[in-house]
């Protein structure tokens, strides 16, 4: 973004960047910086708070009054990904006790899923499997903990990280439907990760395969490189 901004500002455009990357403006000479002590991938601070979105944009189109740079200008609050109330969403009830806990979990949270996606008409599942498929991929990682290797269960090396990529975003989307208010940065990763049965079993599968020496290009990327 910082290259780009030096070439419309060549063209005559007038540019803004947004960014928690201060050393980066400062040693690119970007004409107008917003410098936003952000997460990473939370541009605008706090997901779903119209209130605060505004005003860090509003602070941002305020540097269009500079007519020269490079400026950049600080935005006085700051957000940390790690001081934030954990998210509550309510899970369902055990449905079917023959079904793996995941799996009978992944298919009772369907609803919400539909009803998220109903509002916005967006996903990001699709890198491997459609929302249909969470709880038959689940299952899949649920035999991996019981000691099937990875490829027998149906998986590649190059549809691993794709489909818990997906079984990820089916859960976080959904999140976003059953949590009431703004949602915290990187709340709906931890959420997943720390209070559901799927993102559990991920975590127990990334650990059987590394714990059995299969290539780390294979497993790692099932989870966070902090997660263990």
């Amino acid at each position: 973004m910082c290259t780009l901004a030096h070439v419309f500002e060549a063209a005559g455009l007038s540019t803004i960047v947004l960014t928690p990357l201060r050393p980066v403006a400062e040693r690119m000479g970007v004409p107008r910086t917003l410098y936003t002590d952000f997460p990473l991938g939370q541009s605008l601070g706090k997901p779903r708070d119209k209130a605060f979105q505004s005003e860090v944009l509003l602070a941002a189109f305020d540097l269009l009054k500079e007519s020269e740079g490079p400026v950049i200008r600080d935005f006085p609050i700051r957000i940390s990904a790690t001081d934030n109330e954990p998210l509550q969403c309510a899970l369902p009830p055990r449905m079917d006790a023959e079904l793996p806990p995941a799996v009978d979990e992944a298919q009772a949270l369907k609803a919400a899923y539909d009803r998220a996606f109903e509002k916005s008409n967006k996903t990001s599942i699709g890198m491997r499997i459609s929302a249909e498929e969470v709880p038959d991929a689940l299952a899949k990682f649920v035999k991996i903990v019981e000691g099937e290797h990875w490829e027998d269960v149906g998986f590649t090396a190059e549809s691993l990280y794709g489909t818990a990529h997906d079984v990820r975003c089916y859960y976080e989307e959904l999140a976003c439907e059953l949590a009431e208010g703004p949602i915290a940065p990187w709340a709906t990763e931890e959420w997943f990760y720390d209070q559901t049965e799927a993102g559990e079993i991920i975590l127990k599968a990334r650990r059987v395969m590394r714990d059995k020496e299969v290539a780390q290009s294979v497993w790692f990327g099932l989870a966070p490189a902090g997660r263990a």
